[in-house]
């Protein structure tokens, strides 16, 4: 067996004997069985039988002091309609196969009086775990929903049915494979030809090896596949699993898939939020069970239990609330609940996800209305905590104890020492509410003994926890203290060096032009202006056509607008700048009249184009998150907090801001983005100096406890030192090669697929890693100019590999998300005109193909560009006609061993890549010769005369010919009927044809067949393969 294969056997077995354990309860069904309750179809993914006994013993109803079951015809019904069409597209399907599985549905049913009554039905018993029934089945072959390629069936690893409904696929590799092609299988699976039909029942996907499961649910991005920490108890795991070592996929299995803990996730723990369907992380998970034990403790005057949850910036904290909420209303049915934001964008942001969430959500619209609503049905409401005022002015109190009070950002409202605040109002207009406050930074010391006020800590989920699970991103952090530049010529002289010391002359010439203007500006705006030409530069050689962007946070509403204008006088990025209107306190420090004027002006142009303040906003953050007209957003006070735009991966600050204020702005830039491996903070205030002691032994955080802020930010040269690491590792991919100097020896090395493999993801680190090192200003503390030009030297000769190689062994050779971000490497910082672009790989039946191959130097260089290049296309065509690309294949096996015992010159190599890549494009006339005159340059008809001469070898030469014939009519006219090869129907009167033509040749004609299965079965995949449109 397979090395890969038996490993991933072995993780397979382990991960069955643990799930069929009698302490998790699984009934293991071997893949026979399992085919056999789908009636051997592979297009059915629900295990039938078992499903109709489940409806009947766990579905039942009462009339007249009589217990009866489900009608036969209902069961049947309740089947039928579980199994929505996905004519809608999967994720439409999957939710309404989610509603009907936590809802149930209803029918009429004819009862003995005549009578005709509806009843309850449901597919699992949530509320009593032991009536159901949970199987696991390995190797689950399922049909492909297009069937024209090579591999006609996909077979998820493991899939976990409950009461015979398919619930949970698992996809497992070995421990040396990353977890990322598991995850990247899984998602494969979930495309449009692929196995849609089984994942549209699919609550939970878990992928990857023993070492770093992770885990998702139906239509889940890559990006978003999270790890699961228990927090519970796993003593009777260590029970289980005595002869081996406990492994990190056993942990996520026992977790996740317990029976009990499976149901809870699957009833209260799923939610879908604009369509996109979301499962709880763990943090999550562990929050809500622990609020709901809390709220279901009361003091002795009655009260509920309440406290504080904080769960970092960028872990779902919206979500959380909603997930609540929907477990409070479905626990307490007379619950009111009701959340609470200080900020409009805050209170707009959480009831739209409330209603994504098909929460249906009052929005208070002033003070009155939030009495209104209070008095009315609304069981849930989103509101400012500013409309407290009217129910405070008002004298409003409700005395149930079934009020639930969410407060958001609660570290901003708690305080009620003070019995003016608007939180102590809050809190007499509900004085048996329950109260849980929600933050997203870490409490102040100062904070956290009145936070004890609201009810004690609850759960948390730091930022080192987050960054750790990889929920967010690291941030790093460089100071660039601005002052040093601009008080003296000298120290500007030495700023230019600093910024042009990578650039080409090209980029150095533009760069002295900015200079030049820099020169002139009045010294009271040199600091304003060396800090938007630090930006510009930095911006366009290291952010810009990377797909990512940035955001600037300035102190005041003219230095935002000012900014604005000096990078629309430089033209390199298209910036915007938002503001609150002038007469508010946002900003507040235009102390001179013409800075007034000057901003009053600006706020007049926008409100003459936008129309009114909001509507300005919410254009200016949808172009910023979605479109490609703002690239850098200036900001003051507003979008610093609750504010996500995932492609800004830079912050750049020039703003004194502390404590919480700092860690909400900082985080804007930690959310995860294909190809965003950090964060990254400029800041040009020094608010954390060197950043070389405990984070909170500065003063802009030196109200928070250490271990509560560790790994917020990260000395961005501790990334730059990780060069050298990658520049090592490729040096010692490489060592074996002897001639260090000569391109061919390494590309010859590379002949082997894994350790191409190895070249480009080592390749892809050293790049990314050299990328954010030359943008950054601590290169020279780290490394000297020697080891900055040997490192850039490598990079220039490994991307020139890269591109040799892609087109020697012909293969799509990208960094995916990071390919952007390494062209951004290759033209600013390594001699631009002289990287060679990575061209698109030429077809060999293009025309141009022979001018490609005659550039690459080497017969040897030149063989292996033809053979793998006509290997791909073998490849890819091989299910036309197997037989004859089967022959052609192992010819070039042969010429590649032959070469490889000396037996070939490089010259004879080339000859013969020459003419099997002739043959395969049917350039040879003697190769038409072999076939009967009447099939010549017929592809099709050749195809069936290739792959059938064999199993038809006792029909007469003249008959063969004339069956093909008929099969090349029949499939010609079954092709004129759409997707007719996805049709059933259709190819079972396919097949009975082919049998009918086969029973004529045997009886009238005296031939004699083994098996008319195995031809009928070689003639459809021929004629399919052929026929079908591609």
């Amino acid at each position: 067996m397979h090395e890969n294969i038996a490993a991933e056997t072995n993780i397979q077995q382990n991960s069955i004997n643990l799930l069929s354990h009698k302490n998790v309860g699984y009934t293991y069904l071997t893949p026979d069985e399992c085919l056999k309750l789908r009636d051997g179809k592979l297009n059915e993914v629900i295990l039938k039988d078992i499903l109709i006994s489940q409806l009947q013993k766990i579905n039942g109803f009462d009339y007249k002091g009589n217990a009866y079951t489900f009608s036969p015809k209902n069961i049947a019904k309740a089947i039928e309609e579980l199994n929505v069409p996905l004519n809608e597209g999967l994720m439409s399907a999957n939710q309404k196969i989610s509603d009907k599985l936590m809802l149930g549905t209803s029918y009429d049913e004819e009862l003995i009086d005549g009578v005709k009554k509806s009843f309850s039905l449901q597919y699992i018993d949530f509320k009593y775990p032991e009536n159901n029934v949970f199987h696991i089945t390995e190797e689950f072959s399922v049909n492909r929903q297009m069937t024209t390629e090579m591999e006609k069936t996909r077979r998820p690893d493991l899939v976990v049915f409950i009461n015979g409904i398919p619930l949970c696929v698992i996809e497992l590799k070995k421990s040396s494979i990353d977890a990322e092609q598991g995850i990247s299988q899984m998602i494969r699976n979930q495309g449009k030809d692929e196995i849609p039909h089984l994942f549209k029942f699919i609550q939970l996907t878990i992928a990857g090896n023993n070492h770093s499961p992770h885990y998702g649910t139906a239509g889940t991005p890559k990006k978003f596949y999270a790890v699961w920490e228990e927090e519970e108890s796993l003593e009777e795991l260590a029970s289980m699993v005595k002869e081996r070592t406990i492994s990190p996929l056993d942990k996520t299995l026992y977790a996740l898939l317990k029976p009990k803990r499976l149901l809870e996730l699957l009833h209260s723990y799923i939610i879908f939020d604009n369509k996109i369907k979301k499962i709880a992380r763990y943090q999550q998970f562990f929050a809500i069970k622990e609020i709901v034990k809390k709220i279901n403790t009361f003091d002795n005057t009655g009260k509920r239990g309440g406290g504080l949850i904080w769960h970092t910036q960028g872990s779902g904290k919206s979500l959380t609330m909603a997930m609540l909420t929907k477990v409070i209303k479905r626990d307490i049915p007379a619950s009111k609940i009701i959340v609470v934001t200080d900020r409009k964008d805050l209170d707009r942001q959480i009831h739209m996800t409330f209603a994504n969430s098909e929460i249906q959500a009052g929005r208070a619209s002033s003070g009155h209305d939030l009495i209104e609503k209070l008095q009315s049905g609304v069981s849930v409401i989103t509101t400012l905590i500013h409309k407290f005022e009217t129910i405070r002015n008002e004298k409003f109190q409700n005395m149930n104890a079934n009020i639930f009070v969410l407060v958001d950002e609660a570290h901003r409202t708690q305080n009620d020492d003070n019995p003016d605040t608007l939180h102590k109002a809050m809190k007499n207009a509900f004085p048996n509410g329950c109260y849980l406050g929600f933050t997203g930074t870490p409490l102040l010391k100062r904070e956290k003994s009145s936070i004890a006020k609201f009810g004690g800590l609850i759960h948390k989920y730091t930022i080192d926890q987050a960054v750790r699970d990889k929920a967010v991103l690291p941030l790093l952090y460089e100071g660039r203290l601005v002052d040093q530049w601009v008080n003296d010529e000298s120290g500007l002289d030495r700023r230019f060096e600093m910024i042009a010391r990578d650039l080409n002359d090209e980029q150095k010439l533009d760069l002295k032009k900015k200079w030049a203007r820099f020169k002139r500006v009045a010294s009271s705006e040199r600091r304003l202006e060396m800090i938007a030409l630090d930006i510009n530069e930095h911006f366009v050689n290291n952010i810009k056509e990377t797909g990512f962007k940035a955001m600037l946070a300035t102190s005041s509403k003219y230095e935002a607008i000012k900014y604005h204008s000096i990078f629309e006088e430089y033209g390199n990025i298209k910036t915007a700048f938002v503001i609150s209107t002038p007469d508010s306190r946002e900003g507040f420090d235009e102390v001179d009249e013409s800075n007034k004027q000057f901003v009053n002006e600006a706020w007049n142009k926008i409100i003459r184009k936008y129309g009114d303040e909001e509507s300005y906003l919410d254009k200016i953050k949808d172009e910023f998150i979605e479109g490609e007209e703002i690239e850098l957003l200036i900001v003051v006070d507003k979008l610093l907090t609750g504010f996500d735009a995932p492609r800004a991966a830079i912050l750049y600050i020039d703003k004194e801001l502390k404590e919480h204020t700092l860690l909400q702005a900082i985080a804007r830039v930690n959310r995860l983005y294909d190809g965003k491996d950090f964060g990254f903070i400029i800041d040009y205030r020094g608010l954390l100096g060197n950043l070389d002691q405990a984070l909170n032994s500065y003063s802009t955080l030196s109200g928070f406890d250490e271990d509560d802020i560790v790994g917020a930010v990260i000395d961005i040269k501790t990334e730059v030192a990780r060069v050298k690491t990658y520049y090592s590792h490729l040096q010692e991919l490489f060592k074996p090669v002897v001639n260090q100097k000569d391109m061919e020896s390494f590309e010859v090395f590379l002949a082997d697929e894994d350790k191409r493999k190895s070249f480009y993801e080592l390749l892809s680190q050293f790049a990314r890693a050299l990328k954010l090192s030359l943008s950054s200003d601590k290169l020279e503390e780290v490394f000297t100019r020697v080891e900055i030009e040997t490192y850039k030297k490598a990079m220039k000769f490994y991307s020139d590999l890269r591109r040799s190689v892609k087109i020697r062994y012909h293969e799509e050779v990208n960094f995916g998300k990071y390919e952007k971000q390494m062209q951004k490497l290759l033209d600013t910082f390594i001699s631009a005109k002289e990287v060679n672009q990575l061209t698109k790989l030429v077809n060999i039946f293009d025309a141009e193909f022979d001018g490609e191959i005659e550039r690459i130097v080497g017969n040897n260089a030149r063989a292996d560009a033809i053979i793998s290049a006509t290997a791909k296309v073998i490849t890819e065509k091989r299910e036309q006609n197997p037989a004859y690309y089967d022959k052609l294949s192992k010819r070039i096996q042969e010429i590649l061993d032959e070469y490889k015992e000396g037996r070939l010159s490089d010259e004879e190599k080339l000859k013969h890549a020459k003419d099997i890549r002739n043959l395969l494009m049917k350039k040879n006339e003697s190769d038409e010769e072999e076939y009967p005159e009447a099939i010549r340059h017929q592809t099709h008809m050749k195809a069936f005369y290739d792959n059938l001469k064999e199993t038809m070898a006792s029909v007469q030469p003249e008959q063969f010919i004339l069956f093909i014939q008929q099969l090349d009519a029949l499939f010609k006219e079954a092709s004129k009927k759409p997707d007719w090869e996805n049709n059933n129907d259709v190819k079972n009167a396919i097949d009975q044809d082919i049998d009918d033509l086969l029973w004529t040749l045997e009886k009238e004609h005296g031939a004699a067949f083994e098996s008319y299965d195995v031809i009928i079965n070689q003639a459809r995949s021929i004629g399919i393969n052929n026929y079908a449109k591609r």
